[in-house]
């Protein structure tokens, strides 16, 4: 094969310096980063078509269908207003504990769907991935994409029950957006950081749930923020309030809800979810491309 292919060189070109003119690499290389970017891109199509078709096929065999995208950080807020507010007494300590409360729920829901279904983004696709060529990083930017639009749906549900529990219309829901954008490139991240892990260790989807659980209460999203500063002091107080989903959810408080107290000043929140979406979006991504060539082996 070599020789065939020796003699079928009539330039005097090393076979190297020829495959690279005409744009050949070596088969099952890894792409440099910057082309893998440009490969994604590439596949933005691809990507967009998957999302549409994993919504539909998720919520095809069900009679309200999209309607769930709502309902269920909406049920979740209700179940958590009954025992967080009504039994543990939440709701009479002062302030627009419904307001408080949903926009935890919502906020973190958007991160907990994108991790529980990310971390299956590599294994319950390995039929798609052995198939056919493409980034594999289009699977869990994906799933990114999925939650954002159920997002954009639960964000008009979360709007409508601030402004009826009494919050006015300020200047500060401008800040909504670039708040949502900053969670969203941190999702991405942590979206491919899990889909790798969920694929060298396939037990971690079973544990993901209570990982979550444990991450929501370290988040007050049920509860006041302030009570973390009762039970801890000194370096582990900044560890608690340095918490990202902390972090993303009170940005969020201060955005739509007029006075609130927050667990750390608002530019203090910035520069934090600034860091934490740097950080994890593009750690997630470097050590997701690492994997590229090992996906759906084995």
């Amino acid at each position: 094969m070599v020789q065939t292919a020796v003699a079928g060189n009539d330039t005097g070109l090393p076979l190297k310096e020829l495959a690279h003119r005409h744009g050949l690499g070596a088969a099952g290389a890894l792409p440099s980063l910057p082309g893998y970017v440009r490969q994604l891109w590439a596949y933005r199509h691809f990507i967009g078509e998957y999302a549409n078709a994993k919504v539909s096929s998720s919520l095809g065999d069900t009679r309200l269908g999209m309607f769930w995208q709502v309902l269920t950080p909406l049920i979740n807020a209700a179940v958590y207003y009954l025992i967080f507010g009504v039994i543990l007494g939440g709701a009479r300590g002062g302030g627009n504990f419904i307001a408080y409360l949903c926009t935890g729920v919502f906020i973190f829901s958007f991160t907990q769907s994108v991790v529980q279904n990310g971390v299956q983004a590599i294994t319950g696709n390995l039929g798609l991935i052995r198939a056919l060529h493409f980034p594999r990083a289009s699977l869990p930017l994906a799933v990114v994409l999925v939650e954002a639009r159920n997002l954009i749906a639960s964000m008009l549900v979360l709007i409508s029950i601030v402004l009826i529990s009494g919050e006015p219309i300020t200047l500060q829901w401008l800040l909504i957006v670039p708040a949502l954008l900053l969670q969203a490139i941190f999702n991405a991240g942590l979206a491919m950081l899990t889909a790798r892990l969920g694929s060298k260790v396939t037990d971690l989807k079973q544990l993901i749930p209570f990982i979550m659980r444990i991450w929501m209460y370290c988040s007050a999203v049920l509860y006041s923020a302030q009570k973390f500063e009762k039970a801890f002091h000194g370096w582990k107080l900044q560890v608690i309030e340095a918490n990202p989903m902390l972090v993303f959810i009170e940005l969020m408080r201060h955005a739509l809800m007029e006075n609130v107290q927050l667990a750390s000043p608002p530019m203090r929140l910035w520069i934090q979810s600034i860091v934490w979406a740097l950080l994890v979006g593009i750690g997630g991504f470097v050590y997701f491309w690492r994997g590229e060539n090992g996906y759906g082996r084995g």
